[in-house]
């Protein structure tokens, strides 16, 4: 058996379970001050379920580490809704330490109601300038197995095909689509007015978009994911 003699990272989960703090409480222990409830008094305190899901900058298909800048970042909120985070818009994820972006972490009445609310969560979250796990995580909070729990350590290996994130249908549809729209507003495609062509006369001048290279669709080599 492995002891630990500190805070697990999965100690969010007990906090919101429990509604105590475990941090401040190891604190008191340190300066020599007792714990302020017994595990009769905690137990009582036990209530709903949580998760949590690691957000990490890696490739969600081969997990492999994503360093780089976080060139944009907007996380999740809302009641029972907690993300513990050491990262910023601007904030370079190093190649020398664990890649790790926050620990996503909610709360619900049941375990039903935590995953549809981490499922909200999830798709609320958004990070680019790297790769991130998230498109993994919406894809196992979606999962029939996961949801029923019917799963155990073989679970991601016996079912990497659906767990692993693609472009396909509406996703690639709309990865086309901000591709395109990215691409027209850095001036690389010509948009023609409701009169027709950028010159007003049914064409952009030759008849051609006016491009200075190719687009970010063509030239982005992960730009298909929807992260």
């Amino acid at each position: 058996m492995e002891m630990n003699t500190r805070l697990q990272v999965e100690h969010p989960v007990t906090e919101l379970i429990y509604g105590v703090d475990l941090v401040s409480w190891q604190l008191d222990v340190a300066e020599g001050r007792p714990l302020p409830m017994t595990q009769t008094e905690l137990d009582g305190r036990r209530r709903g379920h949580a998760l949590e899901c690691r957000i990490y900058a890696e490739d969600p298909v081969k997990f492999l580490p994503s360093p780089g800048t976080i060139t944009h970042l907007r996380v999740p909120d809302g009641p029972y809704v907690r993300n513990d985070a050491g990262c910023y818009e601007g904030a370079e994820i190093p190649v020398h330490y664990d890649p790790m972006i926050s620990k996503l972490v909610v709360w619900g009445e049941d375990r039903a109601a935590a995953c549809a609310r981490m499922r909200r969560a999830l798709d609320e979250y958004q990070v680019r300038g790297i790769e991130t796990n998230l498109p993994f995580h919406r894809l196992a909070l979606r999962h029939a197995q996961f949801l029923a729990g019917e799963f155990d350590t073989g679970f991601i290996g016996r079912e990497q095909a659906s767990l692993t994130p693609g472009a396909d249908g509406p996703a690639l549809e709309a990865a086309m689509i901000a591709a395109a729209l990215d691409a027209a507003s850095r001036g690389r495609v010509g948009v023609s007015p409701a009169s027709g062509g950028a010159n007003g006369n049914g064409g952009a001048g030759n008849g051609k978009s006016e491009s200075s290279g190719p687009s970010a669709w063509r030239s982005g080599a992960r730009g298909w994911r929807i992260v």
